[in-house]
């Protein structure tokens, strides 16, 4: 009885650290399993290029019974005009010659650009297919030399930190071989900058908010016909994606906040000596597969 006595405080305590490693295993097994599961952290990506198609809305916000859209809309007869297979070869051919010669321009002259050919360069963005018909963009024009100027201040201050921090060494250094860097003198003197603006959702006649299906995708596409139509009336650009400058921006334009920046354009001629760096495309056998 006497020995019982004696060993029960070493048995209590063996228990005591079991148990504590039992508790320190589990633990570290959940911490393990939440590790797995956060998503990696990616300083650079900026919040407002990411799609919002997939921020599914508030259950009570959505009018499940009607989005806006007509619930007949009327077909009509659609007829395209076909040319013979030799003329179909030669535009085709013509077609990539012309798109072909576009380029990223960096170095834009001040020279002044006809209103009316941003007008109709937008407007023929806007012919651009959108999911459900619903055209989730919005083409903000700034012309105004001040603006352009608070613009450049904000794309520089955080371009600045893009190359410093957030980029990491691996996209400067790719990014060496074609000498950019984050002052963005086209900013000012660019007669047009154009930043285009994703709309995540819309808002129907009651208020509530209406769906924009794909609305990154089709604001893409959009982008795509603007770049065709800057290069048909002879205006060059450089696609810039200024990184975590969406939000002050969309504050500076006075935009809603249902509107996120997915790409800034500067717009015009080149100057006298600009250049652009002597690049190559990827042949046909390498970027189309046939089967």
């Amino acid at each position: 009885m006497a020995l019982f006595s004696s060993l029960t405080p070493a048995f209590i305590a063996i228990i005591c650290v079991l148990i504590g490693v039992i508790l320190k295993k589990s633990n570290g097994e959940k911490e393990k399993c939440e590790t797995k599961s956060k998503p990696l952290s990616h300083p650079w990506v900026d919040e407002d290029l990411k799609d919002g198609t997939d921020h599914h809305l508030e259950e009570e916000e959505v009018d499940e019974e009607w989005q806006g859209l007509e619930e007949n809309v009327t077909h009509v007869p659609f007829f395209v005009e076909r040319y013979p297979e030799a003329e179909m070869i030669k535009r085709s051919q013509m077609f990539y010659d012309f798109l072909n010669k576009r380029r990223s321009v960096r170095f834009l002259s001040d020279e002044p650009v006809p209103r009316e050919v941003i007008d109709n360069v937008i407007r023929t963005a806007g012919t651009s297919p959108s999911g459900a018909h619903t055209e989730p963009w919005t083409f903000v024009v700034v012309q105004d030399p001040d603006l352009k100027h608070k613009i450049r201040e904000i794309v520089e201050e955080e371009e600045e930190i893009n190359y410093k921090k957030r980029m990491g060494d691996r996209w400067v250094n790719d990014l060496k071989r074609l000498r950019t860097n984050w002052i963005k003198e086209y900013l000012d003197t660019a007669p047009y900058l154009i930043l285009i603006f994703k709309q995540v959702y819309g808002r129907l006649p009651n208020g509530k908010k209406k769906t924009h299906y794909y609305n990154e995708i089709s604001v893409s596409i959009a982008c795509g016909i603007l770049l065709a139509a800057l290069q048909n009336v002879g205006l060059c650009t450089v696609t810039s994606t200024p990184l975590n400058c969406g939000p002050q921006l969309r504050v500076l334009l006075q935009r809603p906040a249902n509107e996120k920046l997915l790409l800034l354009l500067p717009v015009g001629y080149p100057k006298k000596d600009a250049t652009v760096p002597a690049l190559t495309r990827k042949p046909l056998e390498d970027i189309m597969v046939v089967m």
